[in-house]
């Protein structure tokens, strides 16, 4: 009797074992049969923890990986020669030092300001002959124009007729003194005369001194003696060397003194005006070097460096005029011809919140407390 329960309690416990596929709860895997499982060792299948606690419980060795990982570990990858010059990787030195940007503007040629001039005459009065042409290249004091004037006349004759009265006044003087040393003349005659002199002294200086702001020269000036002396025609003359890129004089136009008759401008260096974004305002200063190329002149790369900001952004564009100057040899860059503009910005080193200002260039940023290390 006790031989035939046991017997039927083998076979049920045998066929629940053989057709049972439930899971685990714990894991959700499904429960390895007992009975057939192969060694993990000779297929090298990776077996989950809870597998390995039903083999032990059914009295199997854990099985083992072929190599032991910890958690979060990645495999190393390893690169031949052939691999880094196919991928074109490249390993350099690290240094120290301050790193640098290339910031790339569109500009505009104008002329130097400094050596545009424009020429106008000393006195007014009606151009006769005009010498210079547009374009002409023109020495310093080379005559550009003659104007008729009779203002210039006029301050010659002034000068001319002040002098004969001081003269005439310088005699009279003298004779009053020989008068009143033999008692012919009274003193208050001669005292009189004394006190005109002074006057008649600074009537002639002022007569003299518009000559010079005229252009007469002094030792001109001396020479005036009568009428006949004067001179009625003034010689416009090129305040500096370089072209005559503007000309308004034709015979027979009035002019006054603030009429401008040539634009004189030396070409052997222009201006390049670009404008800079208010984000690069950190990385460009004053003297920061540029570089200059026109599609115009591809071989031609000039040289140069910023020498003005403009203080004042421009609210419609966010941006405030550069201005650099550069060379301009053969006078190859024209007015108004664009330009590219290359220019060395350095990078704003980041500051520690706690760094001063005179070590790096800090950023807007959270305040920090005085506290921080």
């Amino acid at each position: 009797m006790k031989l035939a329960t046991a017997l039927a309690a083998l076979m049920i416990v045998g066929g629940t074992a053989a057709c049972s596929r439930d899971r685990d709860p714990g894991s959700g895997l499904p429960r390895v049969e007992s009975r057939g499982i192969p060694d993990a060792k000779n297929t090298g299948v990776n077996v989950p923890e809870s597998a390995s606690a039903d083999h032990e419980h059914a009295g199997m060795p854990e099985p083992r990986t072929s190599e032991p990982r910890t958690a979060g570990s990645r495999p190393d990858i390893v690169l031949n020669p052939d691999m880094i010059a196919r991928a074109g990787i490249k390993t350099v030195a690290a240094v120290k030092g301050t790193s640098s940007t290339r910031l790339h503007l569109p500009g505009v040629i104008q002329p130097n300001a400094y050596k545009n001039i424009d020429v106008t005459s000393l006195v007014s009065g009606r151009v006769t002959q005009v010498r210079a042409e547009l374009g002409q290249r023109v020495m310093l004091n080379e005559v550009l124009a003659t104007v008729y004037s009779p203002e210039l006349a006029d301050a010659q004759t002034t000068f001319i007729a002040a002098r004969a009265e001081h003269l005439a006044h310088d005699q009279a003087q003298a004779r009053t003194q020989r008068l009143y040393a033999i008692g012919a003349a009274s003193r208050q005659e001669l005292e009189r005369l004394e006190a005109e002199k002074s006057e008649m002294d600074a009537k002639v200086e002022t007569a003299r001194a518009r000559l010079v702001l005229l252009g007469i020269p002094e030792e001109k000036t001396q020479r005036l003696a009568s009428p006949a002396d004067v001179v009625t025609t003034f010689d416009v003359k090129s305040p500096i060397a370089g072209i005559v890129t503007k000309r308004s004089a034709n015979p027979g136009l009035n002019i006054d003194l603030a009429t401008a008759l040539f634009t004189v401008t030396d070409l052997s260096t222009v201006w390049v005006i670009a404008d800079l974004y208010e984000r690069d305002f950190a990385g460009v200063g004053v003297g920061s070097p540029v570089s200059i190329t026109t599609p115009a002149y591809p071989g031609i790369d000039l040289r140069g460096r910023v020498d003005y900001i403009d203080p004042q952004v421009q609210p419609e564009t966010r941006t405030a005029k550069l201005r650099a100057e550069v060379p301009n040899s053969g006078n190859r860059l024209r007015f108004g011809m664009f330009v590219d503009v290359s220019i060395g910005a350095r990078s704003p080193r980041p500051c520690r919140p706690w760094a001063p200002s005179r070590w790096c260039m800090s950023r807007p940023g959270p305040a920090v407390s005085s506290s921080a290390p």
